[in-house]
């Protein structure tokens, strides 16, 4: 009879067994490995083409468009804002990387990884460049409080705190951590990486069915021992294309061929729902886009340089240019491919006198030619907003806005004393 003597003896609770919650979703994922479950990782990912061209066409995009620097007054005016900032940010980022490969890399790294991110050098007020940091080598420290967040990213064991990071995160609640393309859709995803692996695997075996042999009779060690080896060599070499069965032994297949399985049909269906997820039309990757099709893929980019100028305002500038400062993609180059469109742009620009010769000729990178003049109406009016001059090349007549506007005050003036 066992009997404790301090009373009832308590359940003895081992470290080893309590289990960290991600802890267990590691061990998860490492026995998923092990069992031979497709785990997707970034690498893998790219290998499919349909990500990667969508995550080429997104990044080439977004890495030709210029970032400026913008101020807005307290009068509403907004001027653009030279400094080294936006030539880190468009030209030399004071790294190994120039400014598009640096967005490329963002980019990549906020569809398939961890989110990206780039270390602010900034000894003191003024940034002196900006590094590319692999999310690979990003670790997040971040505390318990569901409300006043607050976390540290850790660099090879090295803590930094936020502000010291430039960094994007793609459908993040925490602005902490971000969830990939993989992380929502691994099965798609698995499943197109799972078709090329399988594809490969029918071109190393010479296209050559799996399958099993049917004796009507028991055959011997040695017997067996040689046409396994035959058969090793007709699967792993396309050059032997013969294999002898002795007489009354059949080779039943197990598993059917690339046609059969209508893989052609499912790597397009799957391609095009891998565009989906990246928000990219289907027929901006086969290369016979619409209308509509370019406009969406305008929109996608869109958002994902929303993001980006969001981070860029709070990392980025100032705690005193806050407010008055922000960040801003200088997106007619969206359209700088469409001739036809960009001039439409413009001649409506010009009737409407919101834009000045000058002004689209310096879009178009033209010199200036001087004319200061914009239209009043019917084509015929001219009008000098420096110096108030109205020219009417009709009547061949120059006169000044504040005479005109005088002598219209002195007209009504009479026309009302007349009445009186």
């Amino acid at each position: 009879m066992n009997i404790w003597p301090f009373g009832k003896r308590k359940h003895e609770v081992r470290a080893d067994t309590i289990v960290n919650p991600s802890e267990q979703v590691e061990s998860d994922a490492l026995l998923s490995a092990l069992l031979g479950k497709n785990v997707m990782t970034k690498e893998k990912a790219l290998e499919i083409p349909a990500v990667q061209a969508c995550i080429n066409l997104i990044a080439g995009t977004i890495s030709l468009l210029p970032v400026n620097l913008y101020q807005k007054d307290k009068e509403g005016n907004v001027r653009e804002v030279r400094d080294r900032r936006t030539s880190l940010l468009n030209n030399d980022t004071g790294d190994t990387l120039t400014a598009s490969q640096f967005w490329r890399a963002i980019i990549e790294d906020y569809y398939l990884g961890k989110g990206g991110y780039a270390y602010i050098n900034k000894p003191g007020t003024e940034v002196e460049s900006i590094h590319y940091v692999d999310e690979t080598h990003i670790s997040i420290m971040k505390n318990t409080d569901p409300i006043f967040k607050d976390y540290d990213i850790l660099v090879q064991g090295k803590s930094y705190r936020p502000y010291q990071f430039f960094k994007i995160l793609r459908k993040t609640k925490d602005g902490m951590t971000s969830r990939s393309v993989m992380d929502d859709n691994q099965l798609i995803i698995g499943v197109s990486y799972s078709e090329l692996t399988y594809e490969q695997s029918l071109v190393q075996k010479g296209g050559n069915k799996k399958g099993f042999l049917k004796s009507p009779k028991k055959l011997t060690r040695d017997a067996m021992d040689a046409l396994k080896a035959a058969f090793r060599r007709l699967y792993s070499n396309a050059e032997e294309t013969v294999v002898v069965l002795n007489e009354g032994m059949e080779f039943q297949e197990s598993s059917n061929t690339s046609v059969e399985m209508q893989l052609n049909e499912n790597k397009k269906t799957n391609s095009a729902e891998i565009c989906k997820l990246f928000g990219i039309p289907d027929g901006m990757i086969s290369g016979n886009p619409t209308e509509k099709d370019i406009d969406c893929f305008i929109r996608t980019c869109t958002i994902v340089m929303s993001d980006i100028e969001c981070s860029l305002d709070r990392d980025l500038l100032l705690e005193s240019e806050k407010g008055t400062y922000y960040w801003s993609f200088d997106t007619k180059e969206l359209t700088r491919g469409n001739i036809k469109e960009r001039y439409e742009a413009y001649k409506i620009g010009l009737e409407k006198n919101f834009l000045q010769i000058d002004e689209v000729r310096e879009k178009e990178d033209l010199e200036p030619i001087g004319f200061k003049w914009i239209t009043l109406g019917l084509d015929s009016v001219l009008l000098n907003p420096e110096t108030g001059q109205v020219y009417t090349p009709n009547t061949n007549a120059v006169q000044n806005m504040d005479v005109i506007q005088t002598g219209f005050i002195d007209s009504t003036t009479k026309g009302k004393e007349q009445n009186e």
